[in-house]
């Protein structure tokens, strides 16, 4: 790996340093230094690479937090009125996987094609009616790179909020600071989200009171998108969803159906295992216990998944949609010289990230708690699911938003879910109360944008707006 060193030199701009300078007759790489973190950006403006929509502004580059930590992020402004749009920060999950799956497969201003050396615009791409960032995290993951020591949801927070610190304390980045902001994840970002939003509060109100120096993040909305909120309830969800998956049929025989039942529910089992995690809290026992939960409970989505796509139960296993096409583009020279990428190659998944997760068995934790704390403080929440996903199946997530304690919970069990359509076409049914939303949307694997990118980009557009969710 290698990396621009830096060359804090030159003009004063706020009580920053900020230089522009060539490399090997490359891209200009602009560097900033934060007065707010003592943290560093570096990055490229307008590469000319996927968002080829004339006059949009993009930046790519590195957040770098320390001499050993660099994270990396893609910028795009609003294909309209940037000056005024909200600004959104996408996060894949895993934990330790790209973002750059959203913004290629997903929701971002372009889509690689099948000669994994051309892109084409998407026409449903988020960065339409909302400012949009995608950053990799933790380090190792995608085209960060460094020393990687972030092995929890709880230690993800902070770094996260610090690499948005330095963004917004930056002279390109200091006209968002104070725009509605948009937090949407994925996956694991069931994990992410109810954790980072909570503790962006908590900072907003150290800075507040004047306890810490720092920027406020105007969070308005978090979305989870097939989400993995609370293992107790989404591992017995496996049961119920491969015996029946509404509107698909069974997934499995009647035989395995028994053998997942007798795995969650007898002695020592699955239920009795989970159970044992929570109460163990962060007890210095804990990581063994949830472990012990993990190992146990992992046989049930073995077993829900058979040999078919976890992401799509329509798709075998040796099926693939989205397409991987963009992970070659973005092994070009090319493409990562355009962007600014200094890692020596790019990581969708990579191990290490999760196994220093795996360690405290933060997946086997729930964060049922903190969404419920979350949708309660009156920002806009949304808990959404394509509904042929199997890993993060829709039932699961449904079962886990009623089980979660707020003001509107018996208001929300008591609401049925309807149907909504766009253009005269069923997309989803939804479940709203107060500024809760749920939605399971239809014919959608487990990266909805993919699957439904005309639906997603309409409720994305309703969330932003501070709507229920509604026909369009």
């Amino acid at each position: 790996m290698h990396f621009l060193p830096f060359l804090f030199v030159g003009a004063i701009i706020a009580g920053a340093t900020m230089i522009p300078s060539s490399k090997n007759n490359g891209p200009t790489i602009h560097e900033f230094a934060s007065p707010v973190t003592y943290s560093s950006l570096r990055y490229v403006n307008n590469s000319g690479i996927c968002e080829t929509t004339p006059g949009v502004h993009t930046m790519s580059g590195y957040v770098d937090t320390s001499t050993t930590v660099h994270t990396w992020f893609w910028f795009f402004a609003a294909r309209h009125d940037p000056q005024s749009a909200p600004f959104t920060l996408w996060l894949n999950g895993g934990p330790g996987c790209s973002s750059m799956i959203g913004l290629f497969q997903e929701n971002g201003p372009c889509t690689v094609n099948s000669d994994q050396k051309t892109t084409e615009l998407n026409p449903h791409s988020w960065n339409t009616v909302s400012n949009m960032i995608y950053i990799d995290q933790p380090t190792g993951t995608g085209f960060s790179y460094g020393t990687d020591t972030i092995n929890s949801t709880y230690a993800a927070a902070p770094a996260i909020w610090r690499v948005l610190q330095t963004l917004f304390s930056s002279p390109e980045f200091s006209a968002y600071r104070s725009r509605e902001f948009i937090l949407a994840t994925e996956s694991y970002g069931g994990h992410y989200g109810p954790k980072f939003a909570q503790y962006f509060e908590v900072q907003n109100n150290l800075i507040a009171g004047g306890k810490l120096n720092g920027i406020q993040i105007n969070l308005v909305a978090l979305m989870i998108n097939n989400g993995w909120i609370d293992p107790l309830i989404q591992n017995q969800a496996y049961v119920t969803f491969a015996q029946n998956a509404p509107g698909y049929g069974p997934l499995v025989n009647e035989s395995t159906v028994k053998r997942m039942n007798d795995s969650y529910f007898k002695s020592n089992g699955c239920l009795t295992q989970q159970q044992a995690c929570y109460n163990a809290g962060n007890s210095s026992s804990s990581n063994g216990i949830c472990s012990d939960a993990d190992d146990i409970c992992g046989s049930l989505y073995l077993d829900a998944v058979g040999n078919r796509d976890p992401y799509d139960l329509r798709q075998n296993s040796s099926e693939a949609f989205p397409p991987e096409y963009y992970v070659n583009y973005l092994g070009l020279s090319s493409v990562t010289r355009a962007i600014g990428a200094t890692s020596s190659e790019y990581s969708e998944c990579p191990y290490p990230p999760q196994e220093l997760f795996a360690r405290t068995s933060d997946d086997a934790r729930t964060l049922l708690p903190q969404l419920g704390n979350v949708v309660d403080s009156g920002i806009r929440v949304l808990v959404w699911a394509g509904d042929t996903d199997i890993i993060c199946n829709w039932v699961g997530n449904q079962a886990v938003v009623l089980a979660m304690q707020w003001s509107g919970k018996a208001e929300l069990n008591a609401t049925p879910l309807t149907n909504i359509t766009l253009s005269g076409k069923t997309i989803a049914a939804v479940q709203n109360v107060k500024k809760f939303s749920f939605a399971r949307v239809y014919a959608a694997g487990h990266e909805v944008p993919a699957f439904q990118p005309a639906a997603a980009l309409a409720i994305f557009k309703q969330i932003i707006a501070g709507q229920p969710l509604h026909s369009v």
